[in-house]
């Protein structure tokens, strides 16, 4: 794993980065939901809500293809 440092402003605390970048690398795909919720710190359960509070949706369906589960459900 890589590490790096960062110098943030004290109106950012080092929680709330890390819960920004794991759910900006989430939202990009770049880290499963359970990837990121480790590297914010959270269970799976709480960085989900955390994302929902967010606006970032935890999956990706479209319409098409929820009204296709849906009609074969």
């Amino acid at each position: 794993m890589t590490e790096m440092t960062v110098s943030l402003p004290d109106s950012i605390s080092e929680a709330e980065a890390k819960v920004c970048l794991a759910a900006k690398l989430f939202e990009w795909g770049r880290l499963s939901c359970g990837q990121a919720a480790q590297l914010a710190g959270y269970s799976k359960r709480t960085f989900i809500e955390l994302l929902g509070k967010q606006g970032i949706a935890v999956l990706n369906y479209s319409s098409d293809e929820l009204t296709n589960d849906l009609n074969h459900a």
